[in-house]
């Protein structure tokens, strides 16, 4: 089994950015914590209020594919596409 882990930052331009994130945040964290193979997911706030860390690993690679496109077809992904981000992407075995 290869571990799947993204790490990084949810940024905000703007307060409206901030609201975008804030109104669909927690039911994209709950769908996404039910999923197949998410190990953990976290999305919290930084000491910036325009800036979320974003923690998830999903058990393989079938589970994170299926993660980030059952996201593109979301409310938050269609929402929040706009919003930067910057992640890095680990395997481990």
């Amino acid at each position: 089994m290869s571990v799947i882990e993204l790490k990084g930052r949810l940024i905000c331009e703007d307060d409206a950015e901030v609201e975008t994130v804030s109104r669909y945040l927690s039911r994209h964290v709950e769908l996404t914590r039910a999923e197949a193979g998410c190990l953990h997911f976290e999305v919290v706030p930084t000491e910036n209020p325009r800036v979320w860390s974003v923690v998830e690993r999903f058990a393989d690679q079938p589970a994170f594919d299926a993660h980030q496109a059952r996201v593109r077809a979301s409310d938050w992904g269609k929402a929040t596409a706009g919003i930067k981000r910057d992640y890095a992407i680990t395997r481990a075995v």
